[in-house]
């Protein structure tokens, strides 16, 4: 079995916007598909570990596109394990259509958790660390990698929303991908006319669930560029992301 997968997409007609471009939305969660498909084929997958009382959780997501595949376009998202790390692993994904055209990237950062604790545990121990046999190290991933969003107390209030019964996934918290919906609802139609997304970048803090509200700060931090701090119940720091736009 090849140490990169490859997964056939299609950009359905409703997972695109007025342009009749894919949400970034879907695209994330066209990567995050990607990595359990991969996963779950090698013996790592989450179908497996929440046999054992362990999932995987995304802590860190960047994606970087140069565009948007169209309306009833199939294209590829492959992944492949770039490094692993006790309670840590980071994971990249190529967006690339049939054609061979390369549509963007994207990297990730995972950690195992226990179920029950919710607390990190030891990727290694499964199946006497597995995971080391997947890493593919070389292959280009030409973004940058995530960083540190950096705020001040300048960030103003911009929207709340009260999380309800299609935000939740899997691991019964707040879905990854309703973060990156929610934030990037936080611009309107008219902007995005005028505007596309370059670049976004997310990370998770702590996890929230269903009925708590979430709060979303947002400051200007470059041209196009801006940084959003998202708190529920009006404190605690759910996570914080970055959106460049071009």
């Amino acid at each position: 079995m090849d140490k990169v997968g490859k997964y056939d997409f299609l950009a359905e007609p409703f997972h695109c916007d007025f342009s009749q471009r894919l949400f970034m939305g879907h695209i994330g969660n066209h990567m995050l598909n990607a990595a359990d498909y991969h996963s779950s084929a090698r013996g790592f997958g989450m179908k497996y570990l929440m046999t054992i009382k362990r999932s995987w959780v995304l802590s860190r997501l960047a994606i970087e596109m140069d565009e948007m595949p169209q309306m009833y376009t199939k294209f590829n998202v492959e992944t492949w394990v770039e490094s692993a790390m006790r309670f840590f692993t980071s994971r990249n994904f190529r967006v690339v259509g049939e054609d061979g055209k390369v549509y963007g990237y994207g990297r990730s950062i995972w950690a195992m958790i226990d179920t029950e604790t919710r607390q990190p545990t030891d990727i290694f121990a499964i199946d006497n660390g597995a995971i080391n046999n997947w890493i593919v190290a070389d292959k280009e991933c030409p973004i940058d990698k995530g960083g540190r969003v950096k705020m001040d107390d300048s960030a103003q209030l911009v929207g709340t929303v009260e999380t309800k019964y299609n935000d939740v996934d899997i691991n019964g918290h707040i879905n990854s991908v309703k973060y990156i919906e929610h934030v990037l609802d936080l611009w309107d139609l008219d902007w995005y006319r005028e505007h596309q997304i370059k670049r976004f970048e997310i990370a998770y803090v702590a996890e929230a669930h269903q009925g708590d509200t979430l709060s979303f700060y947002r400051m200007q931090t470059g041209e196009n560029e801006y940084c959003i701090r998202i708190c529920k119940d009006g404190d605690t720091e759910c996570c914080r992301s970055k959106v460049i736009f071009k």
